[in-house]
């Protein structure tokens, strides 16, 4: 794996070294939405276990106002980000052994912290092989939904921390002609996996050769009531596309993770403000995670643009972060660090923001769907009015 200390480790720690006092909370208001962070006090064994581990830890608390007629919904949820964890050039089974040994410390710290729903990055247990367009050995990662070896592994300790895990993998379909998709996998409180969304929108950009491997997923846009609230998961790519992000509301989301892979020469400028707009459009919460690293493969591979072969996709940024539905944020976690952000939310405010702010009420569904109804059967145009 290529080094990564030249990086810069995090915008958010870069402005707290170059402005402070009245200036700093002037920022932090108007970037974060409000001058305190809410930091929540970790536990000294979670620290400790970090420092051992060398990963970030950090929580942060968004309250809701409180009401008269419900009792607060509180729940902890975590995000983990992280690199891998040995060459991609050892064997298949090794790869992803070591992911299981690192990650295992971050989800116990997890369970200690008392998280109630935690997700991973996407493809967690590998590296992001898909820019290679190789399909040996990287298809070997792909596993089963209910018993493949991520699955088995976490299903452990979702029943050991009565934790809701998301666990976005390589799925092989065994049933279906053992097609392979970008799946993530909901496993509940107990152990048990309850379903799992395979991912709506996939890249044809740069590096990214995706599709080489899966097309568009075909599992709509599910969300899943859990004993801790209402989940969704749209992964990755699918941040880019607003109706994605609007369809997981409308089917009732409480909160909606991004399970990501993304490179800082592509998108990094647009990272921070998709899943934040989500929030706010959709009055729910959000959860953007993004992995750590630069992942070099034994063979170079090119890109279609006329630039040098290589061997690396370049440098996944971390910057991992959670939004609320009134638009308030945390800072994110390192550009270069493995990391578990830990937030405590109060679900109430998801129809509180409703109540203030009438997005959905607003929104005109049926102006929209009636255009785009006659656009798809082509009755319809752009709706442009000429100056003659």
């Amino acid at each position: 794996m290529a080094s990564i200390n030249k990086e810069l480790k995090s915008i958010d720690e870069l402005i707290n070294r170059s402005i402070s006092g009245e200036d700093l909370k002037e920022f932090n208001r108007i970037h974060y939405g409000r001058i305190d962070h809410h930091s929540l006090e970790l536990k000294k064994g979670s620290n400790k276990t970090s420092e051992e581990n060398d990963f970030e830890i950090a929580a942060y608390d968004f309250p809701a106002r409180k009401e008269e007629t419900r009792t607060p919904r509180t729940v902890r949820v975590g995000v983990i980000q992280h690199s891998i964890a040995i060459s991609t050039s050892q064997p298949i089974i090794e790869q992803r052994q070591a992911i299981f040994n690192k990650i295992s410390k971050l989800i116990d710290t997890a369970g200690d912290e008392n998280v109630n729903i935690l997700c991973l990055q996407e493809a967690w247990s590998m590296p992001f092989a898909f820019c290679t367009r190789e399909k040996a050995p990287w298809c070997e990662f792909a596993e089963s939904v209910t018993d493949g070896p991520s699955t088995l592994f976490l299903k452990k300790y979702a029943a050991k921390y009565g934790m809701v895990i998301i666990s976005p993998i390589l799925e092989r379909d065994e049933i279906h002609g053992d097609l392979i998709w970008n799946t993530a996998v909901v496993i509940n409180e107990k152990g048990v996996v309850i379903g799992s969304h395979r991912k709506n929108h996939i890249p044809r950009v740069g590096d990214f050769n995706e599709s080489t491997y899966y097309f568009e997923g075909n599992t709509g846009h599910p969300v899943f009531e859990t004993k801790f609230g209402k989940i969704a998961i749209n992964i990755c790519y699918g941040r880019h596309h607003p109706l994605n992000w609007l369809m997981f509301g409308i089917n009732g989301a409480e909160i909606v993770f991004n399970p990501s892979a993304t490179v800082s020469g592509l998108s990094e400028h647009l990272w921070a403000v998709e899943a934040r707009n989500a929030a706010i459009a959709n009055s729910y919460f959000t959860c953007a995670i993004n992995r750590v690293g630069t992942e070099v493969f034994p063979n170079e591979f090119t890109s279609g643009d006329g630039k040098p072969a290589h061997c690396d996709f370049g440098h996944f940024y971390g910057s991992s972060y959670i939004t609320a539905p009134d638009g308030t944020r945390t800072p994110s976690l390192s550009r270069t660090k493995d990391g578990l952000l830990i937030a405590q939310l109060d679900l109430n405010m998801c129809r509180q923001i409703k109540d203030k702010w009438g997005f959905a009420m607003t929104q005109r569904l049926d102006l929209y769907a009636n255009s785009l109804s006659k656009y798809l059967k082509g009755e319809q145009g752009p709706q442009l009015i000429r100056d003659n």
